[in-house]
């Protein structure tokens, strides 16, 4: 079944993709590129959604001016 993941500014795909293995860095979980699927989908979830607590603590700042 193919993905029905899509990044909304193309231009950032690369970019997205550098900060996931960023983020699976962090958290060593043992991401590589390519197949993954010996990961747990703890793995995976927590790397999505610490790239998501990222992301909008970023914007925060942004939006304070800081």
């Amino acid at each position: 079944m193919p993905s029905r993941n899509r990044v909304e500014v193309p231009e950032a795909k690369e970019a997205l993709n550098r900060f996931k293995f960023e983020v699976a860095n962090e958290l060593g979980v043992p991401l590589k590129q390519g197949y993954n699927g010996d990961l747990t989908s703890y793995q995976n979830g927590s790397v999505g959604g610490y790239m998501v607590k990222k992301m909008i603590q970023e914007q925060e700042k942004r939006m304070a001016g800081k």
